[in-house]
């Protein structure tokens, strides 16, 4: 595994994903302990461990396709809204050291807590099937 870092291998393709979206700079996939229905990952193919070790044009190309996603599953879902979230370092509650994004979609009203639940790897490839674009 490329730097010991699961992101890494993921984006190797040598640990399966549910892909949403791929390009040269970019992949996002379904996170696989959901905090919602369409809680998708957006990474770097490069390894990087955050945001401050991260290059302004990496940054730039990331930050764009959360924006491409974002609205991809506003629209595919169809969900009220959704947070970004990106989280830098343990004491941050990263634990997986490559930048990543959250999109977490949100319906309604409903109360959250940001705690990952066990997905069910079924459902979630039916679901990254329907998503892909």
């Amino acid at each position: 595994m490329k730097n010991d870092c699961v992101f890494c291998a993921i984006a190797e393709a040598e640990i399966p994903s549910f892909k949403v979206y791929e390009d040269e700079l970019v992949l996002a996939y379904l996170d696989i302990n959901p905090f919602t229905k369409g809680h998708t990952l957006v990474i770097p193919k490069v390894h990087s461990t955050g945001l401050l070790d991260t290059s302004d044009e990496t940054l730039a190309a990331v930050l764009a396709r959360v924006k491409k996603i974002a609205a991809h599953l506003k629209k595919a879902l169809p969900c009220d809204g959704f947070n970004i979230l990106q989280n830098n370092g343990a004491a941050a509650g990263q634990t997986v050291m490559h930048l990543h994004f959250h999109i977490v979609p949100r319906y309604g009203q409903e109360e959250i807590t940001f705690v990952s639940h066990t997905g069910d790897m079924k459902a979630l490839k039916a679901l990254a099937e329907q998503l892909r674009f």
